[in-house]
């Protein structure tokens, strides 16, 4: 997916665990000709079509409705060679903190801070979870919005289940229940199948909700009849309601925040398992790496320690809430800090072994401007890396015989495009 917009949205969302690991499923199915898995299917697609309209009208779906989506559809089966758990670049924790906590990101959650300030206000009251986790969560899921209705990103959705539910044989049944809910939203009244556009696997909206999570978390705070998560109103309360009740998200309790260990400490004890409280870890010698007073004391928190000579971290409960959405540490940490760097934080104490400070918006795009003044398309010269201008970096960085051609837009490439090739 270019990324108009720093990073393609997570691409699945009911039971995250369960759906991230299509990955190992899926990785076979990249390596087949597009159409070679769906002829592993038991039927051709339009008789598969009307097999499947008994289990819709089990499910209560009328007649009328099944004839309406599913008359026409054409299976997408470009969704079986999209593995979502086998990333095109590989990168190190800094790298993938520092395109997602970016300059543009940060800006721009500040600005929405400050636009749906009354929303997150009452979000808060209603459901107790804290506004800057939500900014994280909103900008991480869809850069606030901003690839909802791009179409060069999200497709269709009814076609890449129908694809998925008829010709996945590893995830069949998954996929099933996923059309049948993406069925019941459009007979509810509450979607169209026109409007029902997502990433491959079939997440939607603000907040990239699969349809069972729009079904079972999704809720009407816009007060307009029905639930959708292409409306902000829905979108963000809906995903708040789900770290409430998936995630065990606590009121008033911080996520956790970065420590300083002290010389000698047994990293063992980072073993991301051992609840203590902070004051027992205190006790350990595990200090707030900014140097302030610790609060909460008596919050539970488990210690990590990402990269040996890194920063290490206390992670409290709603740390793990953030989780609940997807199961990465990465993709957790990622979405607290920036959602700390909207809040006015600074960034971490300690950097991490090899890393470099993140570039700012003015160094991003001079990094596209000057990349595609030498002929690698990086899709716009805006500030913001996605699929574009990381495929532009990696074949500049080849070209240049940099190692590793890893697609980081980072300081050492900049460096190198001002000396020239």
């Amino acid at each position: 997916m270019r990324f108009v917009h720093p990073d393609r949205p997570a691409a699945v969302r009911h039971d995250r665990r369960r759906v991230l690991a299509l990955g190992a499923g899926l990785a076979l199915s990249a390596l087949l000709p597009s159409g070679a898995l769906a002829q592993r299917a038991a039927m051709p697609f339009p008789q598969w079509v009307e097999h499947f309209r008994a289990r819709a009208r089990a499910r209560g779906i009328d007649d009328e409705v099944y004839t309406r989506v599913m008359r026409g559809v054409k299976p997408d089966t470009s969704v079986y060679a999209l593995d979502a758990a086998q990333p095109e670049f590989n990168e190190e924790l800094w790298q993938y903190l520092n395109r997602r906590v970016s300059d543009w990101r940060i800006g721009v959650g500040r600005e929405r801070a400050r636009q749906y300030a009354s929303l997150l206000g009452r979000i808060e009251r209603e459901y107790g979870v804290d506004r800057h986790i939500m900014l994280g969560l909103w900008g991480m899921e869809s850069a606030f919005g901003e690839v909802v209705d791009n179409r060069k990103l999200m497709r269709p959705v009814i076609p890449a289940l129908a694809a998925l539910a008829w010709g996945d044989p590893r995830r069949r049944r998954y996929w099933e229940q996923e059309l049948l809910n993406a069925l019941v939203i459009i007979q509810r009244g509450w979607s169209t199948p026109e409007e029902m556009t997502g990433s491959w696997a079939g997440a939607m909206g603000h907040t990239q909700w699969m349809p069972e999570v729009w079904l079972n978390m999704g809720v009407d705070f816009d007060r307009d009849g029905r639930i959708s998560p292409f409306a902000p109103d829905d979108a963000l309360a809906g995903t708040a309601r789900y770290l409430v009740a998936r995630g065990k998200y606590r009121r008033g309790e911080k996520w956790g925040h970065e420590v300083r260990l002290p010389a000698r400490f047994n990293t063992k004890l980072a073993d991301r398992r051992t609840w203590r409280t902070v004051a027992a870890w205190e006790k350990l010698g595990v200090t707030r790496a900014d140097g302030k007073p610790s609060r909460n004391h008596g919050m539970r928190a488990r210690l990590w320690l990402p990269v040996e000579g890194g920063p290490a971290f206390l992670l409290g409960q709603n740390f793990y809430a953030v989780r609940s959405y997807n199961p990465s540490y990465n993709y957790a940490l990622a979405i607290v800090h920036l959602g700390d760097r909207i809040a006015g934080a600074d960034g971490f104490v300690q950097p991490f072994p090899g890393g470099e400070r993140v570039p700012t918006l003015a160094e991003l795009q001079e990094i596209q401007k000057r990349l595609t003044a030498l002929g690698f398309d990086t899709g716009g010269v805006d500030g913001r890396v996605g699929r574009d201008t990381m495929r532009a970096v990696q074949a500049f960085q080849r070209r240049a015989g940099m190692e590793p051609a890893d697609g980081y837009p980072g300081l050492k490439v900049l460096n190198r495009l001002r000396q020239g090739l």
